[in-house]
């Protein structure tokens, strides 16, 4: 199928909410994707995030044929040998103890927001007032359905649906005096990304998260990470927040952790982490999915954490990012070069300028990269990314740089 043919069927039956680029994928391998031409792309977007272990691997491919011969879905009235065994895999990863299934992201986050609106109505039953505002932070991006989007800050994203959720508010980003200002008894949960992905490659800082948890288990409430993005190996350890604290120091960790992005390598996986006070507090019934924890992507994602342990990819993660950091770095020497941000893999060159064009021109020269909040370049590249493939994206970079000038 020729692409004029797939553009006029998309025009005329397809949603338009998405801006797509003129290109027709058909094929992907390692950490490139192929058009029906043949010509091929460097993706250092990795799907958004998503395939982490690049294209066509070989060890998922072979998990997967086998995996397709039996039943694709079994509904969660059933057991199935392999959500049990991710159950496992992710608590003790994370060094929390109990581990509910989605198939996304955004998914992750609505039962975070349920699981903690109903933790402090059954934990605190004698305070006079209501806990039942959530946290969250300027820029942060949390996901497009209705409660994910009333935890996100940004107005683009917000206006065209509101009035939204109630009761949630916004701490200005990585400031301590506001985050205490807003933390009043009536708080239920601080809603965080460790980095901010969407918002533009922007951490955190150590203070804030030690802060943000202390005030929570003084007041009762609950520490939520969300880690969609820059959790599961992204940025060379399992979790963003592992910078800031030991998964032995069970106290100092989330009370909820939110996933996605990798974890089902394409296959629409995501899960919520919780500590058992907190699980104990959801009763049967009270919240549920037809799809999340299927065999199919449940087996895919336990390969993927097999892959990550058996070829010591984190470390090449911490290796392979800094390499792309001191690279990027270099970048500041051109004037429309405003910072450079990031860890691990997880990295942005905010510009003075907006990068929307940038984007369109590395896609021409073969690579995949994307803009956020106008003027920030966002790489998540594939984790098997070597340095060679990225001093080729470097220089490609460098030559459009050099001919912007400041507006």
């Amino acid at each position: 199928m020729q692409l004029g043919h797939v553009k006029e069927l998309e025009s005329k039956y397809i949603l338009g909410t998405y801006a797509r680029y003129d290109v027709l994928i058909e094929r992907g391998s390692g950490p490139y994707l192929i058009d029906a031409a043949g010509k091929r792309y460097l993706d250092l977007l990795a799907g958004i995030g998503v395939n982490a272990l690049g294209y066509n691997h070989p060890r998922v491919k072979q998990v997967l044929r086998k995996q397709i011969k039996r039943p694709l879905h079994v509904s969660n009235l059933f057991y199935h040998e392999y959500q049990g065994r991710l159950a496992e895999k992710l608590c003790t990863l994370s060094g929390l103890d109990r581990a509910f299934f989605t198939n996304s992201g955004a998914e992750s986050i609505e039962g975070c927001l349920k699981f903690a609106r109903a933790y402090a109505g059954r934990s605190n039953p004698s305070v006079g007032e209501r806990k039942y505002r959530i946290l969250a932070l300027e820029n942060s991006f949390h996901g497009r359905t209705f409660g994910a989007l009333s935890a996100t800050a940004q107005k683009k994203y917000r206006d065209p649906f509101e009035p939204l959720v109630p009761g949630f508010d916004f701490v200005a980003f990585d400031n301590i005096n506001d985050l205490r200002a807003k933390f009043t008894d009536d708080v239920c949960a601080v809603l965080i990304e460790t980095i901010q992905g969407e918002g533009g490659i922007r951490p955190i800082s150590a203070e804030f998260y030690r802060t943000a948890r202390s005030l929570a288990t003084q007041k009762g409430a609950l520490l939520i990470a969300d880690e969609i993005q820059c959790g599961l190996g992204r940025t060379g350890h399992w979790f963003a927040f592992e910078q800031f604290v030991s998964k032995d120091d069970k106290e100092s960790l989330p009370d909820m952790i939110a996933c996605a992005k990798p974890l089902g390598l394409g296959i629409p996986l995501g899960a919520v982490l919780l500590k058992e006070n907190v699980a104990s507090a959801i009763k049967a019934g009270e919240h549920g999915t037809t799809f999340g924890g299927g065999p199919l992507a449940c087996r895919a994602s336990l390969e993927y954490f097999k892959i990550l342990d058996e070829e010591g990819l984190l470390d090449d993660i911490r290796a392979t990012g800094a390499y792309f950091r001191s690279r990027l770095d270099e970048l500041r020497r051109f004037p429309v070069v405003k910072e450079v941000r990031g860890v691990g893999l997880m990295l942005a060159v905010e510009l003075h300028i907006p990068g929307k064009d940038i984007v369109k021109e590395l896609l021409e020269k073969g690579f995949i990269t994307n803009c956020t909040h106008d003027t920030v370049l966002r790489f998540l590249p594939p984790f098997i990314i070597t340095t060679k493939q990225i001093d080729k994206f470097v220089r490609a970079l460098e030559s459009l740089l050099e001919q912007k000038k400041m507006d």
